[in-house]
């Protein structure tokens, strides 16, 4: 069973501020035969929550960059939608709940990732 819609979420109220922690896993498409290929299906990211008071894991689809903050930069999601699956059992259902959004980006504008201060480092030894 699964919500049609998936559940609209007021980000500040569910999470309050989010930090950044790091990229959890991807997840790979499969091949015809079975076998995982290497293309990319989805990222999943732990961000710390405040509200929750723990950490969290948000998933992105492929087309969105791979994303490698800073530890602990504040970082806002866009559109988020909690979804859940339900799998019926003896006993009755185990539901798993997951959270989705459109993308994740820096909160403020002095936030840099890096990867932009890696090419920074790099220019600033070219000269």
């Amino acid at each position: 069973m699964r919500l049609a819609q998936g559940i609209v979420i007021d980000k500040e109220k569910t999470f309050g501020l989010l930090k950044f922690s790091a990229l959890r896993r991807e997840v790979f498409l499969q091949n015809e035969d079975g076998t995982v290929s290497t293309e990319v299906k989805e990222r999943t990211y732990d961000l710390k929550s405040r509200e929750q008071g723990r950490m969290i894991q948000m998933s992105l689809p492929a087309s969105v960059p791979l994303k490698e903050f800073d530890y602990n930069a504040e970082v806002d999601i866009i559109n988020p939608v909690a979804d859940t699956v339900a799998n019926a059992t003896f006993r009755g259902a185990d539901v798993d709940w997951y959270i989705k959004a459109d993308d994740l980006v820096l909160r403020g504008k002095g936030a840099s990732t890096i990867a932009e201060k890696a090419s920074k480092t790099l220019s600033d030894k070219d000269k």
